[in-house]
């Protein structure tokens, strides 16, 4: 879920833009285009994309964390400087990072929301774009999605992120509009030691 006007604290906070002295290198921690491009990559070979739903506040993710839904009606991309940027991707590291430390750390909505914002941040600046100038293009969509009539709910849309907003209006139409969805099994599944004692090393799936 990407952040939205009508919760401006969650924009209150956003990490400030990393300008680059010239004569120096870029800090170690500022993260290149390349690494990005890596972790794109990476979170596509391990969940799928799906386009074809309303989903308010733009993008979410399934209940089960192997699908990331992003709006039928959200541009794919949008022009600075006279290129042309693929947006998906931004939203895509976004809301991976937010529903893993959801699923796999239990962490509240809030705080992972702000560290998944943080992660497209790092993906919008890795390209080279002003965070202020896709910020403003997001929010103009935002309003816009917010605003339509949700016909094409998907049922295993993680509804987590609406109820700890007590948007109950919205989620009241979500229910009510919802529709089928394609389930699927994960693409890829980890080791993680000691996750469940009684159990040993456990497998299980991520995004």
């Amino acid at each position: 879920m990407h952040g939205t006007q009508r919760h401006p604290e969650m924009l209150d906070t956003l990490a400030p833009s990393v300008k680059k002295k010239r004569g120096h290198h870029p800090p170690e921690w500022v993260i290149g285009k390349e690494m990005m491009d890596h972790a794109v990559r990476s979170i596509r070979a391990r969940a799928h994309l799906e386009r074809d739903y309303d989903i308010p506040y733009v993008a979410g993710y399934s209940v089960d964390g192997h699908i990331i839904f992003i709006d039928r009606h959200m541009p794919k991309s949008f022009v600075y400087r006279r290129r042309r940027v693929l947006t998906d991707r931004f939203l895509i590291v976004h809301e991976a990072v937010e529903k893993s430390l959801i699923q796999l750390l239990g962490m509240h909505y809030l705080p992972a929301h702000q560290i998944a914002l943080r992660a497209e941040q790092a993906a919008v600046r890795a390209e080279g774009i002003d965070w202020h100038y896709y910020d403003a293009f997001m929010q103009e969509y935002i309003k816009v999605i917010g605003d339509e009539e949700l016909s094409r709910v998907p049922e295993t849309l993680d509804l987590t992120p609406y109820r700890d907003f007590h948007d109950t209006e919205e989620l009241r139409k979500m229910r009510a509009n919802m529709a089928p969805c394609d389930r699927y099994e994960p693409k890829h599944k980890i080791h993680i030691a000691g996750l469940h004692p009684d159990e040993g090393n456990s497998l299980i799936s991520v995004t």
